[in-house]
């Protein structure tokens, strides 16, 4: 009879697409969970994964088995971790993937003085800008912007409505003028930011009077997260599109200018999502914790 582990073993290695991922998520060797797999292929007498010294994939019987299993392993270890909680102390991991803004500003410093409290859960939290599926990748909390919130997903509200701004350093406008509109920006040097889910630049988005403006930029420096492009900002090398609340410091102390504040853009704020059926007593207690005060 195929036990649990075996399949749970190769179930992650689908999922994760590599067995040095897979291993480390499951706490084990890179050696031990290519001979699990391996045994559960000799027990069922058939080939489960393709293997090259690049990827990992499975085969057609892999598929179909990962399609069958996947999602019952899943529901399996949900129950598993509830019925731990039934014990007395919620317990149990909580996994948590956010964009690197509501990451840093909103998931961890809500954290970090709660955890504490509940020493038997475990949190993760994967910072990430790409559009995720959280059932399918076993997350089991989504942090995105309001208007990125799948319609069949439970959300949350996190925080206010975000407000982007466009902020150069006084070095940078010493040296560059200030532009009045966002059709002055084609002038600039600015700072883009690529998206990892299809590999494009950002568009920069500017609003005034009701009437909207999506831009297309280019500039000498790319990087693929925030706090990087802040960063060159403060350096002068050019001008950055970044959310108001990350910057308002630097902008108080002088370090950064914001311009074309009368075309700055404002979208629906962070709102934290979970599927119901992952539901448990220790999510509930995260998502109390990362809710935004006075929110239902």
């Amino acid at each position: 009879m195929t036990r649990f582990d075996d399949l749970a073993a190769f179930a992650a290695v689908v999922r994760e697409g590599s067995f040095t991922r897979a291993a480390a998520q499951m706490g084990v060797t890179q050696s031990a969970l290519s001979q699990t797999v391996r045994a559960l292929e000799r027990k069922l007498d058939m080939k489960l994964l393709n293997r090259t010294t690049r990827s990992v994939s499975p085969t057609e019987a892999g598929e179909r088995l990962y399609l069958t299993v996947g999602p019952r392993l899943a529901d399996i270890e949900a129950e598993l971790a509830v019925l731990g909680e039934l014990r007395g102390k919620p317990a149990g991991t909580v996994r948590i993937t956010a964009t690197e803004h509501a990451a840093q500003t909103l998931v961890w410093p809500r954290l970090r003085p709660w955890l504490s409290k509940y020493p038997d859960i475990k949190i993760e939290i994967s910072s990430d800008n790409r559009f995720i599926d959280i059932v399918a990748e076993r997350f089991d909390i989504g942090v995105r912007l309001g208007v990125d919130v799948a319609k069949d997903m439970i959300a949350v509200r996190m925080a206010s409505d975000l407000r982007m701004t466009v902020v150069g350093s006084p070095d940078y406008f010493a040296r560059q003028p200030r532009p009045r509109t966002p059709q002055d920006l084609t002038e600039h040097d600015c700072i883009c930011l690529r998206l990892p889910t299809h590999g494009g630049l950002l568009n920069w988005e500017f609003k005034r009077r009701g009437k909207s403006m999506n831009a297309h930029m280019t500039g000498r420096l790319v990087f693929n997260t925030t706090a990087l492009t802040v960063d060159a900002a403060l350096a002068g090398h050019g001008l950055a599109w970044v959310p108001a609340d990350i910057v308002n410091e630097s902008i108080a102390q002088g370090h950064l200018t914001s311009v074309l504040d009368d075309w700055a853009i404002t979208y629906p704020g962070h709102h934290l999502y979970y599927a119901s059926r992952n539901a448990s007593p220790a999510l509930a207690l995260v998502v109390d914790a990362l809710r935004a005060p006075g929110s239902q």
